[in-house]
């Protein structure tokens, strides 16, 4: 699998495969981005940032996030709660506006006090 790191501005590009039950990273300059190549073909993550409805006419929506990256497989699930949610409360930036999405010890998080800037 060919891939480009993340971890860091240099972008090196990797080269991942598995070699019995090992896992062989070549292109890398660091440590991170052997680690980084070992978790996107064991376990990959991903992090999502998307919006809420509320019941606010002034801000009929909200920006939100997950506090934490989520696994890449879990994504649509997560989308469709956070699809799910209306916001009836002022909130400010940092406050969960879903706790512990989906059992994942990650939480949906609002990212703006838009709703509380009156």
């Amino acid at each position: 699998m060919e891939l480009t790191c993340i971890v860091c501005p240099r972008g090196c590009p990797l080269v991942a495969e598995r070699v019995g039950d090992d896992i062989k990273v070549t292109g890398n300059k660091c440590k991170k981005g052997m680690a980084f190549a070992v978790e996107e073909l064991t376990n990959p993550k991903r992090t999502i940032c998307s919006t809420v409805k509320t019941v606010f006419p002034e801000a009929p929506v909200l920006p939100v996030r997950v506090s934490s990256d989520i696994p890449k497989s879990r994504i649509f699930d997560v989308m469709k709660e956070i699809n799910g949610v209306v916001v009836t409360e002022r909130i400010h930036s940092g406050d969960a506006v879903i706790k512990n999405v989906l059992g994942l010890d990650v939480d949906v998080i609002a990212t703006s006090s838009i709703l509380t800037e009156n």
